[in-house]
């Protein structure tokens, strides 16, 4: 199973999602580096269940304990080990699915590839194994913050059918995404949010949606073409978060419905050096890193888990009827805002530690 990810900033995650913990190993973190825990809690809190009633009704509190690599509130450049207990855990609300695969869900791949599955929330393929990927993109947040004043900010852009207006990407800060519980920085699209994914949860049903990420302040630069493309490894990234079916960045989809002469983005003076009057680009081009702010899109499916009863078979083959009793969130994007923002980090640290290995 890989569950290790990074070249330079490395990270390995463990735990299941109602196992005794949750956790992370982060290696190559550099030393000297400012480091406790009230680095990394916040990120955690937004990222934690029970958190408002558009989330799942589990109560974790996901506090964060430093095992290792930090002395006297500074990285020691040795592995740091980082800690989740789970306190709040109903292995019995999985009882049914020993029997048969839940729709959509990794039950019948992680049975056929391994010979044995966690029935409980799903082990590593549930949603609660990224409380480790939060806890180490923390990490690499203040190391990116710290050293080269790399800014990351992710927010709710479309529910189901609903889309926000642009905001300002300049402006744009956490603080205007949490301002409500769905994290969308614009009212009028978080009301009809709120009112559709509560909808969906009374119906016992669940809706997907896209979350936009702005990295600012990348310096021109990083990434490692031809396969190691600094878009490449944010997709790579992206995609592997639970529920994620779809990665943009930049133009995206749409570009492809331009000419080229409409798509390009054209170099001005700016600040002393070189930029872009316009930003299809996304920040990238050729795979490296332009200066120019880094935008993408990530789409989540709707939650595979729902209350209603919904038509499976047991893995013998016998027909039935299948309603899982676990809690579970009627929408994720919410709470996976912190996911994508911890996933960006990630690859931009290891981005930076390989430019600067040159």
């Amino acid at each position: 199973m890989s569950s290790s990810f990074g070249t330079r900033f490395k990270v390995t995650t463990f735990g299941e999602s109602h196992g005794k913990a949750i956790g992370a190993v982060v290696d190559g973190c550099p030393a000297r580096l400012p480091l406790n825990e009230t680095d990394i809690q916040p990120q955690l809190d937004r990222r934690r269940p029970g958190q408002s009633a558009l989330t799942t009704t589990r109560q974790e509190t996901d506090r964060v304990t430093i095992l290792s690599g930090v002395d006297q509130g500074l990285t020691l450049g040795s592995p740091i080990a980082l800690i989740i207990e789970n306190t709040d855990i109903r292995p019995a609300d999985y009882t049914a699915i020993a029997a048969a695969p839940r729709p959509s869900h990794a039950d019948f791949t992680y049975r056929i590839k391994y010979g044995i599955t966690a029935h409980s929330g799903g082990g590593r393929a549930g949603a609660r194994e990224t409380v480790g990927r939060v806890a180490a993109g923390a990490v690499a947040e203040k190391f990116l913050k710290t050293i080269h004043g790399v800014d990351i900010v992710a927010w709710v852009s479309s529910v189901g059918s609903i889309d926000t207006p642009n905001p300002s990407l300049e402006t744009m800060t956490r603080t205007h995404v949490d301002a409500d519980v769905v994290r969308c920085p614009d009212p009028a699209a978080a009301r009809r949010m709120i009112e559709a994914i509560e909808a969906a949860r009374k119906d016992g049903d669940s809706l997907g949606g896209i979350i936009s990420c702005v990295c600012r302040h990348v310096p021109a630069g990083w990434g490692e073409p031809v396969f190691d493309k600094l878009n490449a490894l944010l997709a790579h990234a992206m995609l592997s978060i639970p529920a994620v079916k779809g990665f943009e960045i930049g133009s995206g989809f749409g570009g492809a419905r331009l000419r080229g002469s409409e798509h390009n983005d054209l170099f001005i003076a700016k600040g002393g050096s070189l930029g872009t009057a316009t930003n299809r680009s996304g920040g990238i081009q050729g795979g490296i890193s332009n200066g120019e702010p880094i935008l993408f899109r990530v789409a989540f499916k709707p939650t595979a888990t729902i209350a209603k009863e919904q038509k499976t078979v047991t893995y013998d083959g016998k027909p039935i009827a299948l309603k899982v009793e676990g809690r579970h969130d009627p929408c994720v994007v919410p709470r996976a805002v912190p996911i994508v923002e911890a996933m960006a980090a990630l690859v931009l640290a290891d981005a930076a530690l390989g430019q600067c290995a040159r």
